[in-house]
């Protein structure tokens, strides 16, 4: 089994930055990709972006340019840093791992916020 620990969360204003971090742990095999997902209010969960082992990423169109993932392989960490957040980011941010072993795990997710 594989946990994630997600973090990095918060409140910050329109036009501000957050990083995400999400650092896996447990009876890991080899992870393949790592990826963030969020959920609004109301709304389904939803696919940010994404990380491959051997580093190529990929993202939703709605933070093409603002939103850049990262991963440290070595760490089992992945990061997501947040620039020129809009209201509409505001969601609950989870982490998701695929390891080549044990499928699919999820963070508990972490919130947030983008208000003035």
């Amino acid at each position: 089994q594989v946990q994630l620990v997600e973090s990095g969360g918060g409140l910050v204003q329109p036009g501000g930055s957050l990083r995400l971090s999400c650092a896996a742990s447990g009876s890991i095999f080899r992870i393949v990709v790592m990826g963030w997902y969020r959920q609004a209010p109301g709304k389904p969960r939803e696919w940010v972006a994404a990380i491959t082992s051997g580093g190529s990423t990929s993202y939703a169109d709605f933070v093409k340019g603002r939103f850049t993932i990262s991963g440290d392989n070595a760490k089992n960490t992945v990061y997501l840093q947040m620039n020129s957040l809009k209201p509409e980011d505001t969601a609950v941010y989870y982490c998701n791992v695929v390891d080549q072993r044990l499928g699919s795990s999820w963070g508990q997710g972490t919130q947030v916020n983008v208000s003035s």
